[in-house]
């Protein structure tokens, strides 16, 4: 643990224990106000929800992925630092860790996504490639995935002045193989982020894990060439339930890998022909953004006065009972368990903390609850 805070430390053991996503994170945090705390209430909150105790990262596994860090000359950026990008933090489920390599200060500037389809034409590569550079060129940083084709291009644009990659795995695995160069000079020159651990092989889930960053980092997302049920639509949808811009570039009707952005254009995306389209769109974002005082602070939420645990919850096995029955293996919205079952919001969610640490409840995009499959049979 040499070099880092028992804090720190013991935030990365939370985040790497079973069962703790995003969401249920910020809530131990915001209930808690240590992990060490949190983590010593795990086993009991587990019980009260019915299963048995998730485990816990064990100190050996946090010193490993600590050394693996140091080797990289990464750095760790935590949900909560100062230096943790704004827009970000907004997010209900932003990652509660960042691992980064390169120019931190490169989310300072005003960010924008710029997204597409990995089998672009040759003209919307280059369009891609000159959009980026004149929006670094006007003091913009510009944030993409690292794939092929039209993110490929945004970084080649932006590549030595302002460009943000974010990657699905870990920092030190190289996704596409052929962008190994690439990923290794943005490292040097831009910022690299992840969300992973080093080593982590990227694989399909991983890949909207990436994108809700991708779309949360920017105060608009750019979509050039993309497929109706594209991965790019996805990054899209994500910047819009966030209040984000949403733009794309028109393209032929007869050419497939266009479909997508008129789509969006159709449904109300701002039309882009030239950087100009882009830059008036985010100083409208600037108008549009409340005073950062007004702005939630990274562990607030619901659970007002942080009681103990349940036993501050009146008829708290009736609540259990109450609450469970809500529940199926399809999604509904914690929203519509509040209303259906007339309790606090805060009430509500300290339950929910209980069943997901027991491994009862899955959590969805949008604020969405099911119960997990097994549980669904037994009950």
């Amino acid at each position: 643990m040499d070099g880092i805070s028992q804090e720190a430390f013991d935030r990365l053991r939370l985040i790497r224990s079973e069962n703790i996503g995003p969401v249920t994170y910020r809530h131990l945090m915001g209930r808690f106000g240590s992990a060490a705390r949190a983590l010593a209430a795990i086993p009991t909150l587990a019980a009260r929800g019915g299963g048995r105790s998730p485990r816990l990262a064990d100190a050996q596994q946090i010193d490993t992925e600590i050394a693996a860090i140091r080797k990289l000359d990464a750095r760790m950026l935590f949900l909560g630092d100062p230096a943790y990008p704004g827009l970000l933090g907004e997010l209900g489920n932003a990652p509660p860790l960042l691992l980064w390599q390169g120019r931190l200060e490169l989310i300072e500037r005003p960010m924008v996504a710029m997204v597409g389809a990995r089998n672009a034409s040759a003209a919307a590569c280059r369009f891609a490639q000159n959009l980026a550079n004149d929006l670094v060129e006007a003091g913009v940083s510009v944030v993409s995935g690292l794939a092929k084709g039209i993110d490929t291009a945004a970084h080649r644009g932006s590549i030595g002045k302002a460009t943000i990659a974010v990657i699905a795995g870990g920092l030190d695995i190289f996704y596409p193989p052929e962008n190994e160069e690439m990923q290794t000079e943005i490292a040097q020159r831009g910022l690299l982020l992840a969300e992973q651990s080093p080593g982590t092989e990227p694989r399909a889930r991983h890949f909207p894990y990436r994108n809700r960053i991708i779309a949360g980092l920017a105060r608009g997302t750019v979509v050039i060439e993309a497929a109706p049920r594209s991965g790019s639509l996805i990054t899209a949808r994500l910047a819009a339930e966030a209040g984000r811009q949403v733009m794309a570039v028109p393209g032929s009707p007869l050419d497939p890998r266009s479909r997508g952005c008129n789509l969006l254009i159709r449904e109300g995306a701002t039309l882009v022909q030239s950087v100009d389209d882009v830059l008036e769109m985010i100083r409208h974002f600037d108008d549009r953004v409340e005073d950062v005082d007004a702005l939630p602070q990274p562990f607030e939420n619901d659970f007002q006065g942080r009681e103990p645990l349940i036993e501050n919850v009146k008829n708290a096995g009736d609540q259990h009972d109450l609450v469970w029955n809500l529940l199926s293996n399809t999604p509904v919205a914690v929203d519509e368990i509040v209303r259906q079952s007339a309790m606090t919001l805060a009430q509500l969610q300290l339950l929910l903390l209980e069943f997901e640490l027991a491994g009862k409840i899955t959590r969805h995009a949008g604020g969405k609850i099911s119960r997990n499959d097994i549980w669904s049979r037994i009950s």
